[in-house]
């Protein structure tokens, strides 16, 4: 059994492996391609429509290509844990929900990679245990910890393709990573995963690109800004919902707004998992779609302005300045005439940081 896909990244992806392509056929791993990777980043840069379906299988590329390099150079890897290793980074980012990142939060308080694990235990029972060596190198409970490191670290073939994925769909050159290379200076020694000593310069090259990525795609004003209004928009429907207001939404999304849920009802009940499943980016567009006419003028006024790009503005301080968070968040109540309640729709505080290596865990480390 063999398959080919064409990707626009890497050239040819070949799957030669029944189980793979068989998850890879199923409609929980094909669920992905109706969820964006960069979930609002299109209005900003109109390329970046590719789906988690996408980036998952150029990672899964990549994972096969550093597993024979590592072989090359002595590296003891069996082929059941090559199958495992490639499972876990095909299903590493099955979790997610519509829009990814933007509502990971929003429809359900839970991490995406603690659903992305429920659905991987899903899957293991529905292929009779052969997806254990996956689920253990994925919660890093497999002996040879290199696997891991290959699937969730700071130097991993997530963000080796995330990179070059991202930088090709949005057209920003500074995030051209040389994966090819990074993969070529892997190394292992006592069974973590190194880079040899004369591919320190790529991995320097791949941080400064990732920060590049971070301030000028990751982090733009507009897309920030898109994705909290976004936010905004479903917190209002929710309050609309609990107030026993009609809202048209799909039976799956309708679930997640009319309750408040958190992993532990993930695990007592399935029935969050299975609308979880059911539930993708077309979802809430067509509610959103659905909302520009509600007779709620807040929830009106939110979804005709992220339907029609008019967003509202974004401010950085580089200081924690009270005084004049007060004075903006003043201007904007005055402007939309906005009680203590209504405001939260228009103002909105967060804090951000672009930190291009974190020394604290995981270091990357080099081989000499």
């Amino acid at each position: 059994m063999r398959k080919i896909i064409n990707d626009p990244v890497h050239g040819f992806i070949t799957i030669d492996d029944e189980l793979i392509y068989a998850i890879i056929s199923h409609p929980y791993y094909q669920r992905l391609r109706h969820i964006k990777q960069m979930a609002l980043a299109y209005l900003v840069y109109p390329g970046a429509v590719h789906t988690r379906l996408h980036h998952s299988l150029g990672a899964y590329h990549l994972m096969g290509k550093a597993l024979e390099e590592l072989r090359q150079k002595g590296a003891e890897i069996t082929r059941e844990e090559s199958q495992g290793a490639q499972i876990a980074i095909l299903l590493h980012d099955i979790g997610h929900g519509p829009f990814s990142h933007a509502l990971e939060h929003t429809l359900a308080n839970i991490q995406h990679e603690e659903i992305s694990l429920l659905i991987m235990q899903k899957l293991n029972e529905e292929f009779q245990g052969k997806l254990a060596i996956a689920i253990d190198i994925y919660t890093n409970q497999y002996p040879k910890k290199f696997l891991h490191q290959l699937v969730s670290s700071q130097l991993d073939v997530d963000r080796l393709d995330y990179l070059a994925r991202d930088s090709f769909f949005t057209g920003v050159s500074e995030g051209v990573v040389g994966y090819e290379r990074i993969i070529k200076m892997l190394t292992v020694h006592q069974e973590e995963l190194l880079v040899e000593e004369k591919g320190i310069h790529s991995i320097e090259k791949f941080l400064i690109a990732r920060r590049f990525m971070y301030w000028q795609v990751y982090l733009h004003k507009t897309v920030l800004s898109s994705e909290l209004l976004l936010v905004n928009i479903l917190k209002r429907a929710k309050a609309l919902i609990h107030q026993g207001k009609n809202l048209m939404a799909s039976p799956s999304l309708y679930f997640f707004l009319s309750k408040q849920l958190n992993l532990d009802d993930f695990i007592s009940n399935p029935v969050c998992l299975s609308h979880f499943l059911n539930t993708n980016d077309s979802d809430v567009e067509c509610a959103i779609r659905s909302w520009m006419q509600h007779e709620d003028s807040i929830l009106s006024d939110l979804c005709t302005r992220l339907t029609n790009r008019k967003l509202l503005k974004i401010e950085f301080l580089q200081t924690d300045d009270q005084s004049k968070i007060k004075s903006i968040r003043e201007k904007i109540q005055q402007q939309f005439s906005l009680d203590e309640q209504s405001i939260s729709y228009y103002f909105t505080e967060s804090t951000t940081s672009n930190k291009t290596y974190n020394e604290s865990v995981d270091q990357i480390k080099n081989f000499i």
